[in-house]
C-alpha cells in the first residue's frame, strides 16, 4: 500500500495546474456517480438483463439441469400456537413485495432474462412429523431439509421458492425455506424472516403491513451494474486486480487424501469447533493489539495453516462480501454477494505482526475495488480453466459477526434449525460465527478429496496455532509449532518406537538366514506387483557378499558405495529415496538421501552384507549424503563398488522388508 501511495504522489506531482484540475472533476464525477441512488426501470419492462452472478448461476444450470448445487434450505422452529391464516398471508405479501420471489428465467432472442410474473400464487406445503424425542425431531428435520435440497428448481418456473411446515403437535411446528440461489443469498434469508416477523404480527392483529414499499427491486440493481461497467471507476479496479493477480499461481496444491476426480460431484460434508470463553477474549485482545479486525486475524491464522501444509509461498483465498453498498438495495432480497480475493505472500520469515498487516492492507484494498463483479473479473483476467477446480481459489473463508436479531412473532417463540451441510463449493473453506461468548468454527470441505479424520486434525491444528500465537505473538512463523503436544508424541515417539527385542548372540544378517531356513518361500520384499522371497535374498547377498570379498573387503575396510536408486513410487506428491548399506565383520558403509517424512519402508539385505533401503515421501526436497563407519561419520562418496539398487529390481542382493507409516507434520 506504502508503494502504491508513493508511485500516485510521484505521478501526482508531474501533472500540470491544468491535468490536476481535470483529475479533480473527473473524481468527483465518479464520487458523484457512486453516490446517485439506482433508478427504477421502466413499469412496462417486464424483464431485466441478468445480474453477473446469475448470469454465472444460469450458465452452471445449462450444463447440468439436474444440479442441486445451488439449491439453499433453512429452517426456524416456532413454538406456540399458530395462526395459519396470518402465516399464509405474510408468505404472500412477502413475495409480493419482492419480485425477484416470483422471477423466472428464460431465453429471449438468443439472451437470458429475468421475467417478472404479476402473481404467483404461493402454497404452504404441509408436513405431518411424529414427535417421539428431541433427537428423533432433530433427526426428522434433518431429513426433510435434505429432501429439500435433493429436489432440483426449474429456474424457467416460477416461483423459485418453496415453504413447507412440518407438523409435530399442536404448538410445535417448523417452517421450512428452500429456494434457488440464484433469487436470494444469505443475507435474503434475515430479510425474509424480519419481514415476515414484522408482517405476521400485524395481520394477527387485524393491520396491515406496515412496511413501506421498497425503493427498488433487483431487476432494477441488475440493469444498473450493466450499466456501470462503462464507468471508468470500474476501469480502475480492473486495474487493480490485473496487477494484484499478475502471475498468482493457478491452484493451491492442498495434500489431499484421494485424487481429484475428471468431474467434481461438489459432495461435501462439515467437522466443527468451538473457540471458548479465554482464548476468544484473548483472541480479540491480540486483533485490537495489532489494529486489526477478527476477520483479519483468523484470516491471517488460516492461510498459515494452508501454508503449512503445502509450502506454497504464494497462493489465494476467496472470501465473500454482501457487496450491499447502496442504502436503498439494503432491504432488497437478492443475490447481490460478490466473491474477492486475497493473494497471500509468505516468502522472507514474516512474524505475525508483518502477516496480519499484510491481510489488513490487501483486504482493505480489496474492499475498496469490491465493485466488479468476480465474473467480470474472471473473464478479463482469463485465467486458465479447469471443469475440476474452481478459478484464482479453490479455499474459501467466511466470518460472520452479525448477531442474530431475535424474532418476535406473535405468541411464537422462533429457534433457527442449525443444519450440516451435504455439499462443498470449494476444496475446502473455513468458517467462524462469533457467539455470546464463544466463537464457533467449522471446516467444510470436499469428501471427494479428504477424509473426516484428516479434517478432524486440521480443526485441531488450526486451535493450537491460535493459541500459540496468543502465547507467543513475536515469534517467527516459521517457529510456531501447529502440532498439539499429544499429537506430536505420537508422531515422534509413539509411531517411532520400533524396538523389538533379538538374540544378542546373533547378527542381523544371521537372522535372515535364518529365516530363509525356516521360511525360504516366505516374501522378504512386496513392491507393486514384484516379490523377492527370503531364499531369493539369501542367494543375491551372498553374491554381493563374495563379490565383495573379492576386492579385498574384510574387517576395518571402508567401502564407497555409489547407489543409482529407482523407486516407482507414486502417491501424488514427490518422491525421494534413502538408502544404507551396512556390511557384516566390521565393515559399515551408508550413503542417505531424505526428503520430508511420509511413508517409510526399510529394506535389509543380509548374510555378510546388509542393506537398508528406505523410500520416504513428503513434499520439500532436502538431500544428504553420508558413508558412515562405525560410530562416525564420513561425508562424500568413496571410489569403490558400483552397486545399482532398484527396489522391487533383483540385482544381486538379497533384500527384507520392514514397514513404517507416518505423516507428514508440516
Amino acid at each position: 500500500m506504502n508503494e502504491l501511495n508513493s508511485n500516485l504522489a510521484a505521478r501526482m506531482d508531474r501533472l500540470s495546474d491544468q491535468q490536476r484540475q481535470a483529475l479533480m472533476a473527473r473524481l468527483k464525477e465518479i464520487k458523484a456517480t457512486r453516490n446517485a441512488r439506482i433508478p427504477r426501470r421502466p413499469l412496462t419492462m417486464d424483464s431485466a438483463p441478468l445480474s453477473f452472478a446469475q448470469e454465472r448461476l444460469w450458465f452452471l444450470s445449462r450444463l447440468d439441469s439436474e444440479n442441486i448445487f445451488y439449491n439453499e434450505a433453512g429452517a426456524v422452529e416456532l413454538s406456540g400456537m399458530i395462526n395459519m391464516t396470518a402465516l399464509q398471508g405474510s408468505l404472500a405479501e412477502i413475495v409480493r413485495r419482492h419480485e425477484i420471489l416470483r422471477t423466472c428465467f428464460v431465453e429471449q432472442v438468443g439472451k437470458v432474462r429475468q421475467v417478472i410474473i404479476p402473481e404467483s400464487d404461493i402454497v404452504l406445503r404441509r408436513v405431518e412429523g411424529q414427535f417421539l424425542s428431541d433427537q428423533d425431531k432433530t433427526h426428522q428435520i434433518e431429513r426433510h431439509l435434505s429432501a429439500e435440497l435433493q429436489q432440483p428448481f426449474d429456474l424457467g418456473q416460477a416461483p423459485l421458492v418453496r415453504f413447507t411446515l412440518i407438523h409435530f403437535a399442536q404448538d410445535q411446528h417448523v417452517l421450512m425455506i428452500g429456494l434457488h440461489h440464484i433469487i436470494a443469498d444469505e443475507w435474503s434469508i434475515g430479510i425474509l424472516l424480519h419481514e415476515l416477523s414484522v408482517i405476521y404480527n400485524a395481520l394477527c392483529d387485524g393491520q396491515p403491513s406496515p412496511l413501506a414499499e421498497l425503493p427498488v427491486q433487483y431487476a432494477d440493481y441488475a440493469c444498473w451494474q450493466r450499466e456501470q461497467l462503462d464507468d471508468a471507476a470500474l476501469d480502475q479496479q480492473l486495474n487493480y486486480w490485473r496487477q494484484r493477480l499478475s502471475n498468482c499461481p493457478p491452484v493451491l496444491d492442498l495434500p489431499f487424501d484421494f485424487p481429484r476426480p475428471a468431474k467434481s460431484k461438489h459432495q461435501g460434508s462439515q467437522v466443527a469447533f468451538s473457540i471458548h470463553g479465554k482464548l476468544a477474549a484473548a483472541l480479540t485482545e491480540l486483533a485490537r493489539s495489532h489494529g486489526v479486525t477478527p476477520f483479519m486475524l483468523f484470516m491471517a491464522v488460516y492461510a498459515l495453516l494452508l501454508h503449512r501444509y503445502t509450502r506454497q509461498q504464494d497462493f489465494c483465498i476467496g472470501y465473500p462480501v454482501t457487496h450491499r453498498t447502496k442504502a436503498e438495495l439494503q432491504p432488497v432480497i437478492g443475490f447481490f454477494t460478490n466473491s474477492l480475493v486475497l493473494r497471500m505472500d509468505f516468502s522472507g520469515r514474516p512474524t505475525l505482526a508483518d502477516l496480519l498487516q499484510m491481510v489488513k492492507t490487501r483486504c482493505l484494498e480489496a474492499q475498496s475495488n469490491q465493485d466488479l463483479p468476480f465474473e467480470k473479473l474472471v473473464e478479463e483476467l482469463a485465467p486458465q480453466r479447469d471443469r475440476r477446480h474452481n478459478p484464482l481459489f479453490q479455499v474459501w473463508f467466511v466470518y460472520q459477526n452479525a448477531k442474530d436479531t431475535p424474532l418476535q412473532l406473535n405468541g411464537l417463540t422462533l429457534s433457527p434449525v442449525r443444519m450440516a451441510t451435504e455439499s462443498a463449493k470449494f476444496d475446502l473453506a473455513l468458517g467462524i460465527e462469533e457467539g455470546p461468548d464463544t466463537l464457533t468454527g467449522w471446516f467444510e470441505y470436499d469428501t471427494e478429496l479428504f477424509q473426516h479424520g484428516t479434517m478432524v486434525r486440521w480443526a485441531e491444528h488450526y486451535l493450537h496455532l491460535l493459541q500459540e500465537l496468543v502465547r507467543f505473538p513475536d515469534v517467527p512463523l516459521t517457529d510456531c509449532l501447529s502440532l498439539p503436544d499429544g499429537e506430536r508424541h505420537r508422531l515422534l515417539q509413539q509411531w517411532n518406537d520400533t524396538w523389538h527385542p533379538f538374540p544378542e548372540v546373533l547378527c542381523i544378517h544371521e537372522l535372515i538366514e535364518q529365516q530363509a531356513e525356516n521360511s525360504p518361500t516366505a516374501d522378504a520384499l512386496i513392491f507393486e506387483n514384484r516379490r523377492l522371497t527370503y531364499a531369493q535374498l539369501d542367494s543375491q547377498a551372498q553374491r554381493l557378499a563374495d563379490y565383495l570379498r573379492t576386492r579385498g573387503v574384510g574387517p576395518d575396510v571402508l567401502v564407497g558405495v555409489l547407489v543409482a536408486v529407482a523407486v516407482g513410487v507414486s502417491v501424488g506428491v514427490d518422491v525421494a529415496v534413502g538408502v544404507g548399506v551396512a556390511v557384516g565383520n566390521g565393515v559399515s558403509v551408508g550413503v542417505g538421501v531424505s526428503v520430508g517424512v511420509g511413508v517409510s519402508v526399510g529394506v535389509l539385505v543380509g548374510v555378510s552384507v546388509a542393506v537398508a533401503v528406505g523410500v520416504s515421501v513428503g513434499v520439500n526436497v532436502a538431500v544428504g549424503v553420508g558413508v558412515s563407519v562405525g560410530t562416525g561419520v564420513f561425508v562424500g562418496v568413496l571410489v569403490g563398488v558400483l552397486v545399482a539398487v532398484a527396489v522391487g529390481v533383483e540385482v544381486g542382493v538379497k533384500v527384507a522388508v520392514g514397514v513404517g507409516v507416518g505423516t507428514n507434520p508440516m
